[in-house]
Formats: structure tokens, C-alpha cells, sequence
């Protein structure tokens, strides 16, 4: 087996073994809980994969950052050696931290992202024609529509093993970005199939007090919209942080002039990338609400997710080969090896951002069928934003992405300080650490990583779980539904921005360092020019990284859009 295969297949395992524990889950239940008490047991469960994937994902970025800031910032900057060399104190640190934060923290990110669409449908289609009239199989639609899409992502992974042999470092990347497609392409057949069979030709779907009259076809383009508005979002994403482009060189070209410029340019690249993600679920949502109302929104949701099997496998390829790389530059292996290996995580960094995209993409499709399934609940036909309570509701509501994303920022600063602060005590204080005959000491720095990211996830999470209970309570549900819709409204924004500033910040830094091209040669190998080099890590890591997808800050707005959405 090929290393690329290998890694291929370590994805496909992430991501064909994500869906299952929804499905089983949700067929355990009996028939009589389904049709009668599914609103309870279908939230609860969305509310705790939700939780468990804020948690993972907040927490695993806390872990992750603070210890690639001080294995890096101190060890290739101030004592100029290479990544994962084995005499850095937070270089195991750095590694676990791929596995906790990239592995296990996209994964409970995804799995909410799947629980919350799964439960939102799933309710509109109980107290529709499907649940009135018992059609268990229609009303079961959404759990079809995933077992299709494992089934498709199963069938897409021979394209890359068995069909296309990859013969070539230049292969590797659009062989991952041909998965996609393909998946995309067959799972569009499949959609089209179980639409076919499994609904009416014709039925009713709730609209906020009344019915809907739908028909099968118009359910399936909802699905189809969103699986192909998810991957637009997912190549628009890749386009503005892969080095590959112009918008990513920009940014790296900015550092002739310093950091400053450097920033400036990053941030501008992070708003103009917001402008076609927008577009695309905006007409995700007309067309998917003109269709089928609510229950159109969730599953166009549920469709932009249901190749997340490959997508996941294309996310967990880059970490895969990157702690391969790491474990091969520890043990003094060849450097062939580790160039091989390089050569393959880039490829993943650069199609790991389409995994990030459908996400965020995701999260405010089912936030908006979420927050449709609470106004309908609590009887409010319009939420008029000149009534004050409603307006004072949005005001508070656009700022709790702000106050979530600052507590996550101080919470990595924090422990990230902690962690440079134990690497330069180490080199400083243990004799014949630099020269390779003292052995570092590897287990402060995890602890530093791990008691940072369990302590500082509890105010964020509780943030989120208590906001929508306390203004329930004390202000009402009209002053709830401007909080809610205000979060959805900022938090998509800010999420797609600052995740796509860091993304491309991090993969300048990549570009210079690289050398790969003429322009890039000539901005800064690090034996002629230093100073762009260091102006590159000290962006890439002062400013991408509490931003970017591996970490805790922005790009978790989705879980805030989400969660914010499920308590009431």
C-alpha cells in the first residue's frame, strides 16, 4: 500500500465510522417514541452531540495551539531547529495535539453539525403529513438520505485507491479534490433515487401553523441545493487559503513590508471571502423555503452534509501525515521520508479547508431551521425587528459571537504564554539539551496543553448554554428570537472571515518557507532572509492561530449558531 493510500484510508475510517453511531442511535427508538415524542428525544440528542462537539472542538484547539505556538515560535525562531525536532520540549505535545484537536475535535464538530440537521428535519417531518398519517418510511427520509451518502462516500474512496493510481507528489491533491466531486456527483444520483421511493408523490409539510402541499421532486432539488452550495462553499474556501493561488501570495508578497502590511492584507483577504459563501446560502435558503419551508432548510442542510464521510477523509489526511512526518523527524529517520511526508500534509492542509467550509455552511442552514422550529413552537407568527424587545434581542444576540470568540482567544494567549515560557525555561536551565545529550522534559508541557484546555472550555460552553435559558426566562420568547436571530446573522460572518484569514496567513507562512516558486524564493528562504521568515511565523502563529480551523476561536461560532438554537 501506498503511503498516500494509507492515509486516504486512515480519513475513510474517520469519516464512514462518524455516521453509523447517528444512525444506530436514532433507530433504537421505538416506533411510538418516533411518531409521538420525537420533538423531546430528537432535541435532547442533537443538544448533546452538539455540547460534546463544543467541548471537543473548543477544548481540542485550546490543546492544539498552545502547544504548536511554543514548539514553534520558540524552537524554529529563537533556537532555529527544525519542527518536530526531538530536543523541543513541546514537540509530543504538538503532536498528540494534532490527533485532539484536527482528529477528534473535526470529527465531534461534524458529527454535531450531522445530529443537529438529522434532528431539526426530523421534527418538522413528525408534525407533518408524515407523522399525521404514519408514514414511517417518508418520515424517515433524512436517516435515508445519510445512509446513502456513507454508501456513495465508500464507492468514491475506490476512485482514489483502485481506479486513478496516484504516481506523483503533484497528483496527490487533486486526487482529494476529485473525491469530492465524484461523491457530490453520485450522491445527487442517490438522492434522486430515495426520493423516488421513498416519499409520496405528493404531502403536506408544516409552515408555521399551517400545511404545506410539497411534491416529491421539489424535496429532492432542496436536498440537491445544498449538497452543491456546499461544495461551491468548500472550493471558494479553498481558493482564498491555498498557497496555490493569488489571494494567499498577496498575502505573502504584503510581508516585504513588514508585519503590518502583513495583517492588513490577511484580514482584507478574510472579509472578501465571506462575499460568495454568503451568496450561495442565501440562495440555498430561498429556494430550499420556497420548496418546503423549514423542512426544505434542513434537509438542503442535511444534503450539504451528506458526503462528509469523504470530506472528513480528506480533512483527517493532512494530521494523519503530519504526525507521520513528526514521528519520522523524532526518530532520525531519512530525510526522504519526511520530505514525502511534507509533500503529502500539504496537499491535506490545502483540501482541508472544503471540510471546514461545509461546516460553517452547514451550522447556519440548521441554526436557521432550528431557530424556525422554536418560533413555531412558542406560537410567534413574525418577528418584527421595530418592536423594541425584539431589536434589543438582536443587538445582544450579534454580540455573543464577539464575547465567545474573546473568551476563546484569551483562553489559547493564556496558555500558549504557559507553554513558551516552559520551553525557553527548559532550554535555558537543562544543561546539554540543545547539543542532544539531555533528554527534555516532555510531560510539563502536555500538562500545560491538557489542565489549559479543560478548565478554559468551561465559560465558553456554559456561555452558550445559558444564554437562550436566562433570556427566555427573565425577557421572554419575543426578546429570545432577536437573540437568536442576531447570533445567526454575525456569527456566520465572523466564523467564514476569521477562519479563512488564518487559513491564509498559516499557508503564506507555508509558501515563503517552501520556496517553491520564483516569487516565493525570492520573498524569503530562510538562509537570505531571515526577517521575512520570522514576520511570517509571528503571523501565522500571533494571528492565525487562534483563528484558523485547528484551533478554539472563531471558526467554533457554527457550534454557538447551533447550541444557541437547541435549549429552547
Amino acid at each position: 500500500m501506498l503511503p498516500e493510500d494509507f492515509y486516504s484510508s486512515g480519513g475513510r475510517f474517520s469519516g464512514t465510522y462518524l455516521l453509523p453511531g447517528l444512525m444506530r442511535s436514532t433507530q433504537r427508538l421505538p416506533p411510538h417514541i418516533l411518531r409521538e415524542g420525537l420533538f423531546e428525544a430528537i432535541t435532547g440528542y442533537g443538544l448533546g452531540g452538539s455540547s460534546m462537539a463544543l467541548f471537543g472542538r473548543v477544548g481540542g484547539g485550546i490543546y492544539t495551539k498552545a502547544a504548536d505556538v511554543g514548539a514553534d515560535l520558540v524552537g524554529k525562531v529563537e533556537r532555529n531547529i527544525p519542527e518536530d525536532d526531538p530536543r523541543n520540549p513541546a514537540v509530543n505535545a504538538d503532536n498528540v495535539g494534532d490527533n485532539v484537536g484536527d482528529i477528534a475535535g473535526m470529527g465531534s464538530d461534524l458529527f454535531g453539525s450531522y445530529a443537529e440537521s438529522s434532528c431539526a428535519s426530523l421534527v418538522v417531518a413528525s408534525i407533518s403529513s408524515f407523522g399525521i398519517d404514519h408514514d414511517f418510511t417518508a418520515m424517515l427520509y433524512p436517516l435515508l438520505v445519510s445512509s446513502v451518502g456513507i454508501l456513495i462516500c465508500l464507492i468514491t474512496t475506490l476512485f482514489a485507491t483502485d481506479f486513478f493510481e496516484i504516481k506523483a507528489v503533484k497528483e496527490i491533491e487533486p486526487a482529494l479534490k476529485k473525491q469530492l466531486i465524484i461523491s457530490t456527483a453520485l450522491m445527487t444520483i442517490g438522492i434522486a433515487i430515495i426520493s423516488w421511493l421513498a416519499l409520496p408523490s405528493s404531502f403536506t409539510i408544516f409552515n408555521f401553523g399551517a400545511q404545506k402541499k410539497v411534491k416529491s421532486w421539489q424535496l429532492f432539488l432542496c436536498v440537491a441545493v445544498g449538497l452543491w452550495a456546499g461544495l461551491i462553499i468548500g472550493f471558494v474556501t479553498e481558493y482564498y487559503t491555498s498557497n496555490a493561488y493569488s489571494p494567499v501570495q498577496d498575502v505573502a508578497d504584503s510581508c516585504r513590508t513588514g508585519a503590518a502590511t502583513n495583517v492588513i492584507f490577511g484580514l482584507a483577504l478574510g472579509y472578501k471571502s465571506v462575499i460568495i459563501p454568503i451568496f450561495a446560502i442565501a440562495i440555498s435558503i430561498f429556494v430550499s423555503f420556497s420548496f418546503a419551508a423549514m423542512y426544505g432548510i434542513a434537509v438542503a442542510a442535511l444534503g450539504m452534509l451528506s458526503t462528509i464521510a469523504t470530506g472528513l477523509a480528506i480533512d483527517a489526511y493532512g494530521p494523519i501525515s503530519d504526525n507521520a512526518g513528526g514521528i519520522a523527524e523524532m526518530a532520525g529517520m531519512s530525510h526522504r521520508i519526511r520530505e514525502r511526508t511534507d509533500a503529502l500534509d500539504a496537499a491535506g492542509n490545502t483540501t482541508a479547508a472544503i471540510g471546514k467550509g461545509f461546516a460553517i455552511g452547514s451550522a447556519a442552514l440548521v441554526s436557521l431551521a432550528l431557530f424556525g422550529a422554536f418560533v413555531s413552537r412558542a406560537g410567534i407568527s413574525t418577528v418584527d425587528v421595530l418592536t423594541p424587545k425584539v431589536f434589543i434581542g438582536l443587538l445582544v444576540g450579534a454580540m455573543l459571537p464577539y464575547w465567545f470568540s474573546a473568551m476563546t482567544m484569551k483562553s489559547v494567549g493564556s496558555a500558549a504564554l504557559k507553554m513558551v515560557e516552559e520551553v525557553l525555561r527548559q532550554f535555558n536551565t537543562i544543561p546539554g539539551l540543545m547539543e542532544g545529550h539531555a533528554k527534555p522534559d516532555y510531560a510539563t508541557c502536555v500538562k500545560i496543553s491538557t489542565d489549559a484546555s479543560i478548565k478554559d472550555m468551561i465559560p465558553p460552553g456554559a456561555l452558550v448554554m445559558l444564554t437562550p435559558l436566562i433570556v427566555g426566562t427573565f425577557f421572554g420568547v419575543e426578546t429570545l428570537s432577536g437573540v437568536l436571530a442576531g447570533a445567526l446573522v454575525s456569527g456566520v460572518q465572523i466564523a467564514i472571515s476569521a477562519s479563512n484569514t488564518g487559513g491564509a496567513w498559516d499557508n503564506a507562512k507555508k509558501y515563503i518557507e517552501a520556496g517553491g516558486s520564483e516569487h516565493a524564493r525570492t520573498l524569503g528562504p530562510k538562509d537570505q532572509h531571515l526577517l521575512f521568515h520570522c514576520v511570517l511565523i509571528f503571523s501565522s502563529f500571533a494571528n492565525a492561530g487562534p483563528s484558523k480551523d485547528r484551533s478554539s476561536s472563531h471558526p467554533q461560532d457554527n457550534h454557538l449558531l447551533v447550541i444557541i438554537n437547541l435549549p429552547p
